[in-house]
């Protein structure tokens, strides 16, 4: 196979493009550093499509060795063919590779082999030859009668040379792909419960069927997941009468031979023992494969819509983790995350115990001028924003106040990490001051934490986690480096997200830091302990040093294009200085007057990395999550009983999935509003139009207080438009 064709032809991309991608992935680079820093290499690839074409490269070089392997095995059984080898070559797929190595792999004991043993080949090949002249089949048996091989009978000898034919039919790989495609096109999946009277979130599936080709994929994992539960058992449906017909097209001969009967027997049993279920299974993996390709898809743009939420900055903040039992933790964190102050109030055990919480937070707030108070969705939530919602009535300071997801704080809070970074604080005090810097910088806290953990996906506990894992880590990777990192604050476990560096650089850097103070620039890194030339041209990049006498430092401006800064401003009659006082305001502007191509090539690079360059240098050291909508703070709280059918609300996108968006309403409940309810078009998925994140005006379509569901709208009622 010629993969750089492949890889052409799959993404429609040119050689030149794909060739220099794979070159630059066997060099070693990473691909926020190819996304970012090699675009003239690729034609500007967005990072998503160059992991796309590097997960691929890296399943079709596996396809290969695959390919190799089953051909020296069948080389080695002296069984290959002209035909059988071009087949290797034109198979795409792992499965098309099995199938053709099915009749030549090492099989365990099997009828046909049992047959095989008692001598019965030559008559199974024979019947199957179905010749004109072939005798009655029982005849022709009775010559193979051997009591000492165990063929006592003609119809003994007759029944293993069937099952020999059998397992002949069910190794051809073109029935099998032939069945695979039927099953696809004209098969059902069909439901029944396991017990009609049980209850389980899994009612709808306890009677149900639909094509296979129509079926969604959140569909498909609930399936599975109900069927793994016990509740219901599931079968694949298609017309036997369809899936012989491929059986007997491509075996039965029109001779007329007594022996087509043989054979069509022989093919009915084949595909009820061996193919059938065989090809179910199959079927069944390709769909669990493609929805489970499709959850981690949507799992990933959650995830990085969450990761890049604009940051509260220069905010303090209150955090408090909420609970019953154990009190509500209070954590409150400087603008720069540094803590100031914890302990823990009780507002739900009595009233006293409530109005001496009151007295605990009114005096940190005073104490810290704290501006944001940060409020765990959690466990006794709901009581915990009441209880703030109504202490902030009655302060004189102007405090907002955020619910925020604790998904995953309770699995940072107990771990190694955590308690390296609070050595002094218990387990649940580290989760509210997670909480808290969660609303101040959502990607540098949350990076702490494994991305599975996050909660913004569907059926995350049922992907191939390995996948799962690597696709997430691919996002915060992407996420961390197209926002920048700063060298002299960052945290371990957000360096170690940074192109090129590893936790064991990230350790070292901080070490660093520790040891001989703040970073002067970013040349300074060199002398970081195995963090060598590689890795810094890698990472260098996407760390900002604000500190810096050298403004490029603090840019998105790669070291190795600092000549061509500088080049560019003399030629636009700017300096060092005026980036600095952010005085290039015309740059763009000059650069366009001068010709994009022509200042590219006088400056020494290409016209996308100008481009960037120009960006950079009109705003050093800007946030790209600053261009967008702040987070919906809040001052008042609602609850479920408030919520009238066509009450108008603002709410914030918590969670999108294939059938719909979750939104925080802030009544502690996040409202549904269905896939049909989002927009008037038509829409194959939600995330046409939503994202995680953003602040979307909603409209009460029902409320079910006993089963906590509300549904919404975002499409505008008839009367309100008028």
């Amino acid at each position: 196979m010629d993969i750089i064709l492949t890889l052409c032809d799959e993404f429609k991309l040119k050689n030149w493009q794909v060739e220099n991608v794979v070159k630059l992935i066997d060099e070693g680079n990473t691909i926020p550093f190819i996304a970012r820093y090699r675009k003239e290499a690729h034609g500007t690839l967005d990072d998503q499509t160059l992991r796309a074409v590097n997960d691929r490269l890296e399943y079709l070089r596996n396809l290969d060795k695959r390919r190799e392997e089953i051909y020296a095995s069948i080389e080695k059984q002296e069984k290959m063919t002209e035909e059988i080898a071009a087949d290797i070559e034109k198979a795409m797929t792992l499965v098309e590779l099995e199938d053709i190595y099915r009749p030549f792999k090492q099989k365990r004991k099997t009828r046909a082999s049992v047959a095989k043993e008692k001598g019965l080949e030559p008559l199974a090949l024979d019947i199957l030859e179905q010749t004109e002249d072939f005798p009655a089949p029982i005849e022709e048996a009775e010559k193979y009668i051997d009591s000492e091989k165990g063929v006592e009978t003609a119809e003994d000898a007759l029944k293993g040379a069937m099952d020999i034919i059998a397992e002949i039919i069910s190794d051809n790989a073109e029935i099998r792909k032939r069945l695979r495609n039927l099953f696809t096109v004209c098969g059902k999946v069909i439901t029944v419960a396991t017990d009609e009277n049980a209850e389980s979130p899994y009612t709808q599936y306890y009677d149900y069927n639909e094509p296979v080709e129509k079926i969604a994929d959140h569909r498909v994992l609930a399936i599975d997941r109900a069927e793994r539960e016990g509740f219901i058992k599931v079968k694949l449906e298609l017309d036997i009468t369809k899936a012989l017909g491929v059986i007997n097209r491509i075996y039965l001969k029109n001779t007329g031979s007594p022996a087509t009967d043989v054979v069509r027997d022989a093919g009915a049993d084949a595909y009820s023992r061996l193919i059938e279920p065989s090809v179910q299974r199959e079927i069944r993996n390709i769909l669990t494969e493609k929805a489970d390709v499709s959850a981690i898809k949507n799992f990933s743009m959650n995830l990085k819509q969450l990761l890049l939420q604009p940051p509260v900055k220069g905010k303090t903040v209150l955090g408090l983790d909420p609970g019953y039992r154990t009190g509500c933790k209070v954590a409150v964190v400087d603008s720069t995350g540094r803590v100031l102050d914890t302990g823990v109030i009780y507002i739900t055990h009595s009233e006293a115990q409530k109005e001496s919480a009151k007295v605990t937070i009114k005096s940190l707030i005073n104490k810290h001028k704290v501006d944001t108070v940060s409020i765990g969705n959690g466990t006794a939530s709901k009581e915990t924003e009441i209880f703030t919602a109504d202490l902030l009535k009655e302060i004189d300071r102007k405090v907002s106040y955020m619910v925020v997801s604790e998904a995953g704080a309770s699995v940072y809070s107990a771990s190694k990490l955590a308690a390296e970074e609070f050595p002094r604080f218990d387990v649940s005090l580290r989760s509210a001051v997670s909480i808290a810097r969660r609303l101040q910088d959502p990607l540098a806290e949350l990076v702490k934490i494994d991305p599975k953990s996050i909660g913004v996906g569907q059926y995350q506990h049922d992907m191939p986690q390995n996948e799962l894992g690597n696709a997430l880590d691919g996002v915060v990777e992407d996420c961390v480096n197209n926002v920048g990192v700063d060298l002299n604050t960052a945290s371990p476990s957000l360096l170690s997200r940074v192109s090129g560096i590893n936790s064991g650089v990230a350790k070292n850097i901080v070490t660093y830091r520790e040891e001989n103070g703040a970073f002067s620039g970013r040349n300074e890194l060199k002398k970081v302990p195995k963090l060598g030339a590689k890795a810094f041209e890698q990472s260098a990049g996407f760390l900002r040093v604000s500190e810096s006498k050298n403004v490029l430092d603090n840019t998105g401006v790669h070291p190795e294009s600092y000549k061509a800064a500088e080049t560019l401003l003399k030629v636009c009659s700017y300096t060092l200085d005026d980036v600095k006082n952010s005085a290039i305001g015309e740059l763009a502007d000059r650069v366009n007057q001068l010709g994009e191509e022509k200042v590219a090539e006088h400056i020494g690079v290409g016209v996308p990395t100008l481009q960037d360059i120009i960006k950079e240098l009109s705003r050093p050291g800007r946030d790209p999550r600053d261009e967008l909508p702040p987070p919906l703070l809040r001052t008042d709280v609602m609850e479920m009983k408030d919520l009238k059918p066509g009450m108008q609300l603002k709410g914030t996108v918590r969670n999108v999935i294939d059938f719909g968006a979750f939104v925080d309403i802030g009544v502690h409940q996040d409202g549904l509003v269905h896939i049909s309810q989002i927009t008037n078009r038509f829409i194959k998925h939600p995330s046409e139009v939503l994202k995680v994140g953003d602040i979307v005006t909603v409209w009460v379509i029902s409320v079910e207080e006993a089963k906590k569901r509300i549904s919404l709208t975002m499409k505008e009622p008839k009367a309100q438009q008028k």
